[in-house]
């Protein structure tokens, strides 16, 4: 390697040793020993093999570009090899007459088929297999294939790096776990990954590898739970005083459900046994959450702590403050709001009084974790919709407190199972798997431009009935003028459709002033309003329980968590509601599924797990650039069972060895000791 490519593997793939490229794998094995016929081959396949002559080579000219082009056959077909790059060099290499194996992708170009891009090596034989019937394929990217570093060359230089690789290597998983499960050594994995002599032999390999990589991650996550539970000292919340048992017995809005009742018992459970609650809470849009977190909020006053709320948004966060005052209303408990839009004198005497203990709960934004911040006796934490802020900013709040505070996180996008068992291993989850009583599925269809005229003919409907409606845009980035464009059409659109006075529209997007925000949201609030265009600022948080319709334009444009958490605006009442999927004609295969999906259930599980198929883990929790889910191989879909076994046996293991102190146990206790990294997600 010189260092000009050293360079780049280092910058574009984290390669900087021998064992990062022999674990830099490939993502696909062509089996190139099948030999396919051009009058007779599988479309569906993404690689295939064909054997024949070029009889032509010539290049075509049109404009300003210029590409070459051979005539290929094998005698039972023609087709046409094209070349966009390198033409001059691929030129002169090229015989006519010659034998090739052609291998690459066959698509039809008009009437004509063509392999752009062709991987070619000259055959004698007609009956010859490819040299390396199984070809590695690896990743690459457009500035490392520029720089000589396409899959071929990585191919390549991994394949003269496994010619220096002893024929014994040491072992990383424990010796019985291997015999248990089959699996290969780990020697004979890293060189049947790379370079199998069968497809069976590379499912072996990859096995292997996927289970080592679930494993490790598990014990990781699974050794750092035992060690917090062990070593991490929290406040003992003995009591549950007047606070808690006067609101319960006087002043709930509604009777608790089941599951209510116990997650309120698994959070009082952590909060009395000294160890630190790290609580991940876990329910459906309106199931409940926040009442749960106020009366845990309470037992933490009874024992003379401060507490505190986070949210994500203004909106959000004046809404939590809103009905915790409307909760609160007839008892001695001081609850303040804090948020970036205050006025500074307002800010400083709340932190003054805040640091002087006459607050005792206080709501609010990123503000909450400024260094001037501080509380006279925190002890209690919740950060609602947890995955919105960064793993540092939750953090803040624990320098907050001489002792670090309970932690309890909310989310009501529920977390698939497979997730729940590898990003959240080291936290207890508690789930809300119940509604309140009276609350019926919001009725969800798909419609187009061609619908038009029928939604807004049933948007009069429901407004005749004395109903409101949402209408939302997507506003991907708020800098982005051209989304902002297609709100402003929209609501000329809607004006033009709903005309003053007989209707009255609000407007709300990111780019207003937050008092222009909060005075629009009063308005639609107090029923002044009938119908609100808005952005996705109104995702969560917003609690008005006469809006019963929901109109989401462009749907194809929003994830599927988003589009769920939209919906659960409405469905608040009493009465039925509906939301209303607007997109354009044409739609992907994954557009198309997402809104299927919606329009099929509203079990946030079950979207939650099709988000996962769809997405990804990454997309779906927001974690591509946090690290927290490194996962080279394994698919927490495709590869559920290895999941549940790997968690199972880590599990095992650390039951009878927490301290991983038996003989047996030294090479993990050794990864252990050598990737002692920070977990940041203990407070997510």
């Amino acid at each position: 390697m010189g260092p000009s490519k050293a360079e780049i593997l280092a910058k574009e793939f984290d390669i900087h040793t021998y064992g990062d490229l022999l674990h830099y794998f490939p993502f696909r094995i062509v089996d190139r020993s099948r030999v396919s016929t051009i009058d007779n081959f599988n479309s569906d396949e993404p690689y295939l093999v064909f054997r024949g002559r070029i009889s032509d080579l010539h290049t075509v000219t049109s404009g300003r570009f210029t590409r070459l082009e051979a005539t290929f056959t094998d005698g039972t077909g023609m087709m046409s090899l094209v070349w966009f790059q390198g033409l001059k060099w691929i030129k002169e290499s090229l015989k006519v007459g010659t034998i090739y194996n052609v291998m690459g992708k066959p698509t039809l170009y008009g009437s004509i088929l063509q392999i752009a891009h062709p991987d070619l090596e000259v055959s004698s034989l007609y009956d010859e297999r490819p040299t390396h019937a199984f070809l590695p394929i690896y990743r690459t990217t457009e500035k490392a294939k520029n720089r000589g570093l396409g899959t071929k060359a990585i191919a390549r230089i991994t394949s003269t790096l496994m010619q220096h690789v002893p024929r014994q290597l040491p072992e990383t998983l424990p010796a019985d776990i291997v015999a248990k499960y089959h699996l290969m050594s780990r020697i004979s994995a890293l060189r049947s990954i790379h370079y199998p002599s069968s497809m069976e032999e590379w499912q072996q390999a990859l096995l292997r590898e996927k289970f080592e990589e679930l494993f490790y991650h598990q014990l990781d996550y699974q050794y750092s739970r035992i060690a917090r539970l062990q070593h991490s000292v929290g406040r003992i919340f003995g009591i549950v005083g007047n606070r808690f048992n006067n609101f319960y017995n006087h002043h709930l809005p509604f009777p608790l459900t089941g599951a209510q009742k116990r997650v309120i018992k698994e959070i009082r459970a952590d909060m009395r046994s000294g160890r630190q609650m790290n609580r991940l809470l876990q329910g459906d849009v309106g199931s409940g959450k926040t009442l749960v977190a106020l009366l845990t909020i309470l037992i933490a006053l009874d024992n003379d702590c401060q507490a505190c709320l986070m949210a994500p948004t203004e909106i959000l966060a004046t809404q939590h403050f809103a009905n915790f005052q409307k909760y609160l209303a007839d008892q001695d408990i001081r609850v303040e709001l804090l948020v970036g839009s205050l006025r500074a004198s307002q800010k400083k005497k709340i932190k003054q009084r805040l640091a002087n203990g006459e607050i005792d709960i206080l709501i609010g934004t990123h503000a909450l974790i400024e260094p001037d911040v501080q509380f006279q006796r925190l002890g209690y934490v919740v950060i609602d919709e947890q995955h919105r802020f960064g793993v540092e900013q939750r953090s803040k709040l624990w320098g907050k407190s001489d002792i670090p505070p309970h932690i309890l996180v909310m989310t009501a996008t529920p977390i698939p199972r497979t997730l729940a068992m590898t990003l959240y291993a080291d936290l207890d989850c508690s789930i809300i798997d119940e509604m309140p009583p009276g609350r019926q599925p919001v009725a969800t269809t798909h419609g187009t431009d061609a619908n038009r005229a029928q939604l807004f003919n049933f948007m009069r409907q429901e407004i005749a009935k004395g109903r409101q409606v949402y209408v939302v845009y997507p506003l991907i980035n708020e800098s982005e003028s051209l989304d902002l464009k297609d709100l402003m059409d929209g609501y000329e659109s809607i004006s033009r459709s709903f005309p003053q006075p007989q209707y009255q529209l609000s407007i709300v997007h990111g780019q207003m002033p937050a008092d222009a925000k909060a005075y629009e949201m009063d308005r639609f609030k107090r029923g002044e309003t009938h119908i609100m265009v808005s952005t996705t600022v109104i995702e969560v948080g917003v609690d008005v329980p006469n809006a019963t319709v929901m109109v989401i334009e462009n749907a194809e444009r929003f994830g599927l968590s988003q589009l769920h958490q939209l919906r659960g605006r409405v469905g608040r009442g009493g009465g039925q509601s509906y939301c209303i999927l607007m997109t354009k004609n044409e739609l992907s295969s994954t557009s198309r599924q997402r809104i299927q999906t919606m329009c099929s259930t509203t079990d946030g599980f079950a979207i939650a797990e099709a988000d996962l198929r769809l997405r990804g883990p990454g997309d779906l929790q927001g974690l591509q650039q946090s690290g927290m889910l490194d996962l080279k191989l394994a698919d927490l879909v495709d590869d559920e069972p290895l999941v549940c076994a790997t968690r199972d046996e880590v599990h095992s293991l650390l039951d009878t060895d927490p301290d991983l102190q038996h003989p047996e146990n030294k090479l993990l206790r050794q990864y252990i000791q050598n990737n002692n990294r920070p977990h940041w997600d203990k407070i997510s």
